[in-house]
């Protein structure tokens, strides 16, 4: 019998060793392991050796109080009183990581116990790393973490260096910027560069380097943002490497003696950021402006740039992208929310590398017809209302295009479509707008635009490559028989259109994983084309209750309740929305429904639903899904008749408690 502990293990090879010397029947025994990588702790508790995972969480604050004022005052109760408070504002800071307050209290123990260096300490925490000496000891730590990383994986995590302190940065844009600086390749083992930047992305969450935010279905990480020691680190790595300058950054110089390879403006609110004299700009890769107070540089002083992201800056106008034809490198361009933007010059179509083209938010109504000159475009996405060029048809690399309006297009651009082979993702807006300029009458323009619905189904049938198709405001469009739509069709979303019942066609899309309507209401015939789908795994209903809203008031309104039993199917479905807030809750899950759902949100109005002080109308039989994980339900009503509500409660978490999982309830 032995008991062993095995400190920081950093691959699953060096595990794949040290197992090999402890015998696998020894009874009684116990082996703990600590990595901060997610694929070694899954080896470590794999065959021979049986066992569970064990994730630290950061400190909860009575720890870090004991842990700080232990290595500064011996006790709690030493701390002087007028340093309690700037404490507590340190140790929010730090966010519970034992390695951050370590740091920060040895700082502390050396400089003067007074309110006033404590609290310059608390306003310049973000920044110790790059000027203290009394945290070397936390550089090494970290450095360990860091030099450990292959150079592409370095590279990624410098890039996060430029985002200002307590930035929550989305995974999609940071995998982006990486393939367009072309930090990042296709590797063996990926499709697509973005599917190897996802693995990089997962790589830094799993060694702990970034944290993650916010999580979308199937717990897939969608953002994530850094500990301001993690930041403060990789800064100076950054300055150290001249990866990064950083203006605006308080407290931080900017040296003028080298190249600027990325530039990244970081405004106050107080006062406008001007680019210093004296930064060679010809070199720059990649410009990021953060803030809105910032002097927009000349783009002609950046010949040599392959990413600008200026999201959100209001001060840029339409003749600062005068020169922007020049940017011969370019490949990712973002004025998101740019709202002072409401035209792009031809000179766009110089740019000939360009990859992605952000436009959404911005006061662009119509693109120039050079747009058809970016033949390496693969993302462009664009407000609803704007009209583009004809010659799409040139676009062979195109895979993302948000959002075509279709009654605001040409002919000639739909009649394109259908070239469109490469086209992976596309957005649909159908809302109809009466525009009588250059017709005599409403029925002229229905006319065209029953010309303009027949010519996109026609152009639909044919992109056998889409794989993402999202409908806005089409109910006459999504009720027409569309078979056959792209086979390899896996998402489907389609909005506002309030249709009467699942469409027949959609139980040929054999390969959807995701789909998202909109229902006047749902009958049971609906759930039994739906049921049909054999790789669905998450499924988006919102009931609209139009017709029972319209029913007269002296009229009750007959509830057919929708019974899901296991012959229904959903063999694969994971995730299940059900958002009935405008009308009558109907559903029932029977035995056996929907075996493989984990996640259950309903949305549903207790007051139209249920009779006043009885729960049996909200007995949903939630206990009959099998392998329920998660459940939230968002009830709506009344707020001074709270006897409905309360009985429904009462019913979700009665259901809950009984089901043999003990699922995690969110009752809003």
């Amino acid at each position: 019998m032995y008991f062993v502990v095995i400190d920081d293990i950093w691959d699953v090879d060096t595990w794949h060793v040290i197992k090999l010397a402890f015998p696998v029947t020894s009874s009684g025994s116990i082996i703990i392991t600590t990595t901060r990588i997610n694929e070694v702790a899954e080896s470590c508790r794999s065959t021979p050796f049986s066992g569970d995972i064990y994730c630290i969480r950061p400190l909860k604050m009575v720890h870090s109080r004991h842990l700080f004022y232990t290595r500064l005052f011996n006790a709690q109760e030493n701390c002087p009183s007028y340093l309690k408070t700037v404490s507590e504002h340190i140790l929010e800071k730090c966010a519970g990581l034992p390695l951050a307050i370590i740091a920060i209290s040895g700082l502390l123990a050396n400089i003067e116990r007074t309110e006033g260096p404590w609290k310059q300490v608390e306003d310049s925490i973000g920044r110790a790393l790059e000027r203290n000496p009394s945290v070397e000891g936390m550089m090494k730590i970290l450095s360990l973490s860091y030099f450990e990383l292959p150079a592409y994986l370095k590279s990624c995590l410098l890039c996060l260096s430029i985002f200002p302190e307590d930035s929550v940065i989305k995974k999609k844009v940071l995998i982006n910027r990486w393939i367009a600086e072309r930090l990042i390749h296709t590797e063996s083992g990926y499709s697509t560069s973005y599917e190897f930047g996802e693995r990089c992305f997962n790589e830094l969450i799993n060694r702990s380097l970034i944290q993650p935010v916010k999580t979308g279905r199937y717990d897939r990480v969608k953002s994530c943002r850094l500990h301001d020691t993690i930041l403060d680190f990789i800064i100076s790595r950054s300055i150290e490497e001249n990866f990064v300058t950083l203006v605006g950054v308080p407290s931080l110089s900017v040296g003028t003696h080298n190249k600027v390879r990325r530039l990244s403006l970081q405004a106050s609110k107080q006062k406008e950021l001007i680019v210093p004299r004296g930064l060679v700009l010809s070199h720059v890769r990649s410009l990021d402006v953060f803030g809105e107070s910032v002097k927009i540089p000349s783009m002609d002083k950046f010949r040599h740039l392959r990413f600008l992201d200026i999201r959100g800056c209001q001060q840029l106008e339409n003749h600062h992208l005068e020169n922007i034809g020049m940017l011969f490198q370019l490949r990712y361009l973002s004025l998101l929310g740019v709202e002072e933007v409401s035209k792009l010059p031809e000179q766009i179509g110089h740019l000939w590398c360009l990859e992605i083209l952000e436009l959404r938010g911005t006061s662009v109504c119509e693109l120039p017809t050079s747009i058809a000159k970016l033949k390496r475009l693969v993302h462009l996405f664009v407000n609803c209302d704007v009209t583009l060029p004809c010659g799409i048809s040139k676009l062979q690399a195109l895979e993302k295009l948000k959002l075509v309006s279709v009654y605001s297009q040409s002919f000639n651009f739909l009649q394109e479509f259908e070239q469109q082979q490469s086209l992976k993702v596309l957005a649909l807006d159908f809302e109809y707008f009466l525009d009588f300029e250059g017709f005599s009458s409403a029925d002229q323009v229905n006319a065209e635009n029953k010309s303009k619905k027949t010519i996109i189904v026609a152009s639909l049938k044919n992109l056998g490559n889409l794989l993402s198709l999202t409908v806005c405001d089409g109910p006459e469009f999504v009720r027409e028989s569309l078979c056959p739509m792209p086979l390899r069709l896996q998402e489907l979303k389609i909005f506002r259109s309030n249709i009467l019942h699942v469409p027949n066609w959609v139980g040929s899309l054999v390969n959807l994983q995701e789909l998202r309507l909109d229902l006047v209401r749902v009958e049971q015939k609906d759930f039994y084309i739906l049921g049909g789908l054999p790789v669905l795994r998450c499924l988006i209903l919102r009931i609209d209750g139009a017709e029972i809203r319209n029913t007269s008031l002296t009229e009750e309104p007959e509830v057919i309740r929708v019974i899901v039993c296991g012959e229904v199917g959903f063999p694969c479905l994971r995730i299940f929305i059900f958002d009935s807030q405008c009308a009558v809750m109907n559903l029932t899950f029977a035995a056996g429904a929907m075996p493989l759902v984990d996640d259950l949100l309903i949305v549903f109005n207790a007051e139209e639903t249920g009779s006043p002080g009885t729960s049996g109308d909200f007995d949903l039989g939630i206990e009959n899904l099998p392998s329920l994980i998660k459940i939230r339900c968002i009830l709506w009503g009344n707020r001074n008749n709270r006897s409905r509500a309360e009985a429904a409660e009462a019913a979700i978490r009665e259901a809950a408690n009984a089901h043999p999982n003990r699922p995690t309830l969110y009752l809003v």
